[in-house]
């Protein structure tokens, strides 16, 4: 029980940090704006929590709408903008994590991949050659997408730029964005390794770099909503000479996936009611305030 609870704490703590770094970027999009981390604070976890639940990325927008209700005189461009900073931390170091799980051969080679359970492509291939459809489909996404970026780019730009201001100097960022950021990976691979003392699971930091590893590359793989199936399977195959029973392993990921989304739909749901006096989120992302047409925000 002492380790589940601390690792429910440090996904807790995990939470405010990145939310910091997310306040601290939006702060230096507005120096002349209150920014209170609180209400960020709140935005972010109701994201999260209604990601945790909802398909398609719902969270994000439920995100962006309280942050930019939550600024008064903010624009929906850069506060979409200041979320692409968060970005590169975590890429990086997600990456070197998935690089490190492949050169040490704890993680399954293509030819396990290909028989991991994954959404079925071969729709757009007939005998080893790509359906008209197929070809139609790709080049419409491309056009329509150069033509939108190419008609408003000139409208958007500063915006855009506004939700870079943190880089502005470069050692701003690093203080008030990387450290967060670092200390939020800190205590992902903390949270795994008090959950793993949860399941009865040796613990070590192979380990949690292996677990935090399987998560990331299960991402990667087109499979059931939320990595449901893939990720068990890569987790079980990833320690398959460690000793552990697969039960044990299935418990654990199961267990673990389980938890965290019960603790980011809670506190999510909650800060929702708390900043809306409602848990109808939908509400609020398909009404945000009225904006002028020659003025996208």
């Amino acid at each position: 029980l002492l380790p589940l609870l601390a690792a429910i704490a440090c996904q807790l703590l995990k939470l405010g940090c990145t939310s910091r770094a997310w306040r601290n970027v939006l702060a230096a999009a507005y120096p002349d704006l209150p920014v209170r981390w609180p209400p960020i604070f709140a935005a972010y976890v109701a994201g999260v929590g209604v990601n945790a639940i909802v398909p398609a990325r719902a969270g994000d927008a439920v995100r962006i709408v309280l942050a930019h209700r939550a600024i008064p005189g903010s624009s929906y461009t850069t506060v979409v903008s200041s979320n692409v900073v968060l970005t590169f931390v975590d890429m990086a170091l997600a990456l070197t994590v998935f690089v490190f799980a492949l050169t040490q051969g704890l993680l399954p080679s293509l030819d396990v991949l290909s028989s991991l359970p994954a959404f079925e492509y071969g729709w757009a291939v007939e005998d080893g050659v790509v359906r008209p459809p197929a070809v139609i489909l790709v080049a419409a996404v491309v056009a329509g997408g150069t033509w939108l970026l190419h008609h408003f780019w000139n409208r958007l730009r500063d915006r855009v730029a506004q939700g870079f201001a943190v880089f502005d100097p470069p050692t701003r960022y690093v203080r008030t964005v990387v450290v967060w950021q670092l200390a939020d990976w800190a205590l992902r691979f903390t949270t795994i390794w008090f959950f793993l003392g949860a399941f009865g699971i040796p613990q070590s930091v192979e380990h949690a770099v292996l677990v935090q590893a399987t998560m990331s590359l299960a991402t990667l793989v087109p499979a059931t909503p939320g990595e449901i199936g893939t990720e068990q399977a890569l987790l079980v195959y990833a320690f398959r000479d460690v000793g552990v029973a697969r039960s044990t392993l299935l418990a654990f990921s199961v267990g673990m996936k389980l938890t965290i989304t019960v603790i980011n739909v809670v506190i999510g749901f909650l800060a929702i009611f708390l900043t809306l006096g409602t848990v109808r989120y939908g509400s609020v992302v398909s009404g945000p305030p009225a904006e002028s047409a020659d003025e996208p925000r």
